[in-house]
């Protein structure tokens, strides 16, 4: 059998590299695609673990909200609106003596800035947390805020709020403005309970 090739018609052309790149990409994209497979298989292997241990934590705050429920029916049956109260009392008492003023004062002194000084704190119970209300004042508003500033990066300060805020001119001398703050206030007994630095 006889093949006629015409040479200036059809030019030879070596293929052979041509179709080696093809392959190496398309190994390439296979090897990627198998990757990104193996990814979201173990990615939706995690997710369902994690699904079924928030599903577990969710019975077990079911069952816990089932015995303070359960706890409180009891404790507010008549019969025992005493005890409850004399414990509320008490522990409400314990919490009170249990903040130490040294240390607030020892917590707020690392924070305060320069030519910034408390004029009134009040600490009081919220929600089973220690609130304390703060009056500073200063010769500027940038140092209350700086006093802030500070607070939030602390340890033992949170959810601060500027309640209010007002010029005192003519007052105490360097006392230009006055400040109202708020926040919660951890004291370091508490961290070191939960197994924070002490």
């Amino acid at each position: 059998m006889r093949v006629d090739i015409n040479l200036a018609s059809h030019p030879y052309e070596d293929a052979g590299p041509l179709w080696l790149r093809w392959g190496g990409a398309m190994a390439g994209l296979a090897l990627l695609t198998l990757i990104l497979l193996y990814s979201a298989l173990s990615g939706w292997l995690s997710a369902r673990k994690d699904r079924g241990l928030i599903e577990q934590r969710e019975q077990q705050i079911a069952a816990r909200d089932r015995q303070k429920a359960k706890a409180e029916e009891t404790l507010n049956l008549a019969a025992n609106r005493g005890t409850r109260d004399r414990a509320q009392f008490l522990n409400d008492l314990f919490q009170r003596k249990a903040f130490s003023w040294t240390r607030a004062f020892e917590d707020l002194e690392r924070v305060m800035p320069a030519r910034l000084h408390v004029v009134s704190i009040h600490p009081e119970k919220a929600d089973n947390q220690l609130q304390i209300k703060l009056v500073v004042a200063g010769e500027s508003r940038d140092r209350a805020l700086e006093l802030v500033k500070k607070m939030e990066g602390s340890q033992r300060f949170q959810q601060i709020q500027i309640e209010q805020e007002s010029n005192q001119t003519g007052q105490t001398p360097g006392d230009n403005i006055q400040m109202s703050i708020s926040a919660l206030y951890i004291p370091e007994f508490a961290e070191a309970d939960k197994g924070g630095p002490r």
